[in-house]
């Protein structure tokens, strides 16, 4: 683990510890996505992140641009990522946080990768085939990638199923040249 990442993880840690014990998970929740999209603006995040321009200021416009839409402790923490020159960790926060977030409402994630766009009664479908197979309540992310030329390649955690055509065509043609030998 970077030292960026083992720095996130603590703060996503720290986040998660304070939303729980004062029942605010859902408005850290916003307050980290609106955050994430706050630094990802090309401009802010320059601005942001400047060594030329003074700490003071970098948080006023921080807080200018949030305006009145996040609770105190949010603003706080960006305090602090600022003087630590750290807002680039914000996004990374976030997803650690989500993912906190995610596991203790008991749902897994599932990244979910097909060759085109699928249905919404297709997606319901393998949610539930997985929700059936975990035991726990499952949302998907959605992936698309043509490569694969049809099928379904599923990730939960470290567990992969791979039920593309074109892990078939591979496995097909490994049995192919190793019959030929």
């Amino acid at each position: 683990m970077t030292v960026a990442s083992s720095a996130a993880k603590r703060y996503a840690e720290a986040v998660f510890s304070l939303g729980k014990a004062q029942d605010t998970l859902d408005a850290w929740s916003h307050d980290l996505r609106l955050l994430s999209e706050v630094v990802a603006g090309g401009q802010v995040a320059v601005y942001l992140t400047n060594p030329s321009v003074a700490m003071e200021r970098r948080i006023e416009a921080l807080d200018a641009s949030l305006g009145a839409n996040v609770q105190p402790e949010a603003r706080n923490l960006v305090r602090m990522l600022i003087e630590r020159n750290r807002t680039m960790l914000i996004p990374r926060i976030r997803e650690m946080f989500d993912a906190q977030l995610l596991a203790e409402r008991g749902i897994v994630v599932a990244e979910v990768t097909t060759a085109e766009q699928l249905t919404d009664a297709e997606q319901d479908f393998i949610r539930q085939k997985l929700e059936r197979i975990t035991g726990r309540q499952v949302e998907l992310a959605m992936k698309i990638e043509p490569d694969i030329i049809g099928g379904v390649i599923v990730r939960i955690g470290d567990q992969v199923v791979d039920g593309s055509v074109r892990n078939k065509l591979e496995k097909l043609r490994s049995r192919l040249v190793a019959g030929g030998r």
